[in-house]
């Protein structure tokens, strides 16, 4: 990709998945179930990019073994593991990465409506709003691992770099 207005926007929305998949990666197995929950922040935070990233939100389907609970209002039925979560943000970075490489200045002011018709972004707003809501929980992630495990990954500062 060169270096474009939407390259730019590539390089910072890629980073807040890398600081987010970070975030997750260095989570010790003795803390991923704990009261604090590091395990559901990080699945609902990928299960909203993963949502957000869809060209059509109505015909949105979350990859097995994950289901719409997120939409529900109400806890997953279980403890998913870090190697699911990963694995689940393993598919987004690759939907991101096929949706970032093709695109252009008109698919960016094409309309992401979701179903009631509460949400109506162009396709740049809903990446902006995408990525603020990574960032968030990645942050939230992060200081998590700072207070419970006194470690919390670098900061990245464009996608592929540290």
């Amino acid at each position: 990709m060169e270096s474009t207005f939407e390259a730019d926007l590539w390089n910072q929305f890629g980073a807040s998945v890398e600081m987010l998949e970070n975030a997750i990666s260095i989570c010790p197995h003795e803390f991923w179930n704990t009261e604090e929950r590091f395990w559901y922040s990080a699945f609902h935070c990928i299960f909203f990019l993963d949502y957000y990233l869809s060209s059509r939100p109505k015909d949105f389907v979350p990859p097995t073994p994950f289901n719409f609970s997120e939409f529900e209002d109400r806890m997953p039925e279980r403890v998913y593991t870090k190697p699911e979560i990963l694995a689940y943000l393993s598919h987004c970075k690759q939907k991101s990465q096929d949706l970032f490489q093709d695109m252009n200045p008109e698919k960016l002011q094409n309309r992401w409506i979701n179903e009631s018709g509460s949400m109506n972004y162009s396709i740049f707003e809903i990446l902006i709003y995408n990525l603020r809501h990574v960032q968030h929980h990645a942050a939230q992630l992060n200081l998590l691992l700072r207070q419970n495990t006194n470690d919390a990954p670098e900061w990245v500062f464009r996608v592929g770099e540290k």
